[in-house]
């Protein structure tokens, strides 16, 4: 194929993109400054875990399609197309998105950027990026009015990182010309092929769309979380609720498991940054629900704590043993980890936390250093006198209650996913409280 794609940062979305646009036939060049993560990257190796992502990443490393470099003036001069994909997290003491990272990408590619180059947007930003980029962009270069700007939102989910790019549910272009609409349908064209839904818009609409999706998503999960709160106040359960309303298919049944909430290094920031920006824009009263959306996300995490301290009493020199850090299975990303953010407070209670992970305790470590962590599962369990299921991996749900009786000091588990076999965890000797069910 004769485009030629940059990839600007390869964190979790970069990596993820180059690999798969290498996949589909493309040269691709990733920009990378980090040293470590660049010289993982360019021997083939994910520096974070992603399933399914490492073979195609190795592959294409090997056949010559894929390459890393840390100069970001090599990869301005050679790409036809340069997708932007660089980190926008919350800025530290405020609820907006740090745009830092994609303005010096700006800054470094602008004085080299390929004639007639066009250059793409995937990460989730606020709305008026685009223009604020290529405002920068000319003030930098004045001449260079042939560099064009798009929109490209990504939607992929943590864990299906490789299918969702190659085979996604839509794709989403917002240009200000049709030749770039033109340009990215030829970039896209094996998925456009497969009869994927193409979406062509105006840049602002697209920016809009992933914040809008997330905010949808949040929303959805914190409304079963309150529901849950009524429930656990009238006597009710959540579970059931949750599956007679998703059959009416005005609602559907996903994103409706009540339990400690979201986390992950999307949903939280970007509902925060969107009302934030709504804020700036005039628009604040439109989405200040989403203040008690996060609300009812944190308060989540709070009443785990509670159904311990109601079932044991003080947690203050009690060991409890946490069943997961990561945000969510099929990843080891801590990001706003609900897991993490319990582990945390019962540590600040005076507990003896011992947290376990398939594949997320170097990442756990890093961020919360106070507590004990074990890969391995019964070592988390011994002597325990609580037990927390908070992330839900497949090995978690695959645990037979009677073999790991034994293990604990107190047979008492709280499904902070309402996911596990209630019945046969009672079954088999154990108390078992969750949120919104009386058990």
């Amino acid at each position: 194929m004769s485009i030629r794609i940059s990839v600007i940062g390869t964190g979790y979305l970069g990596a993820t993109h180059a690999a798969a646009m290498a996949e589909l036939g493309y040269e691709v060049i990733g920009v990378e400054v980090n040293p470590e993560r660049l010289a993982s990257l360019s021997q083939g190796h994910l520096p974070f875990y992603e399933p399914g992502l490492d073979e195609v990443l190795l592959a294409n490393v090997r056949n010559g399609r894929l390459r890393f470099t840390s100069d970001a003036a090599e990869a301005a001069a050679w790409a036809d197309v340069q997708f932007l994909c660089v980190g926008t997290p919350q800025v530290a003491g405020s609820d907006a998105a740090d745009m830092s990272y994609a303005f010096a990408a700006i800054e470094a590619l602008a004085p080299h950027i390929k004639q007639g180059a066009l250059l793409v947007g995937k990460s989730t930003v606020p709305v008026g990026t685009t223009h604020e980029l290529q405002r920068r962009l000319l003030e930098i270069a004045p001449d260079r009015t042939d560099v064009r700007f798009a929109w490209n939102p990504e939607f992929l989910r943590e864990g299906f990182a490789l299918e969702d790019t190659l085979h996604p549910d839509r794709i989403v272009i917002g240009v200000s010309d049709e030749a770039d609409a033109d340009t990215l349908r030829q970039v896209y064209a094996p998925m456009i092929t497969e009869g994927i839904p193409l979406i062509v818009t105006d840049v602002t609409t697209a920016e809009l769309v992933k914040v809008a999706a997330n905010s949808f998503l949040a929303t959805k999960i914190s409304f079963i979380n309150a529901m849950a709160e009524v429930c656990e106040a009238a006597g009710g359960d959540v579970t059931t609720l949750a599956e007679a309303i998703g059959h009416d298919v005005r609602i559907g049944s996903r994103f409706l498991g009540a339990g400690v909430g979201f986390g992950g290094g999307c949903l939280p920031k970007d509902i925060r940054a969107f009302a934030h920006r709504a804020g700036e824009i005039g628009a604040g009263p439109a989405v200040a629900f989403l203040k008690e959306v996060d609300l009812i996300n944190l308060r989540r995490r709070e009443r785990i704590i509670e159904l311990v301290e109601t079932e044991i009493g003080s947690v203050t020199g009690r060991r409890i043993a946490v069943l997961g850090a990561t945000f969510k299975p099929d990843s080891d990303d801590v990001r706003d980890s609900p897991a993490l953010a319990v582990s945390r407070r019962l540590h600040e209670l005076g507990a003896i936390v011992t947290v376990h992970d398939p594949k997320g305790v170097e990442n756990a470590e890093r961020a919360l250093p106070d507590v004990a962590y074990t890969t391995v599962v019964t070592e988390a369990l011994s002597g325990a006198e609580a037990v927390l299921h908070l992330t839900e991996w497949r090995e978690y749900r695959a645990l037979e209650p009677k073999d790991v009786l034994p293990l604990v000091a107190n047979p008492f588990i709280v499904d902070g996913r309402n996911v596990l076999d209630v019945a046969l965890w009672q079954n088999q000797g154990w108390t078992v409280r969750a949120p919104g069910r009386t058990l």
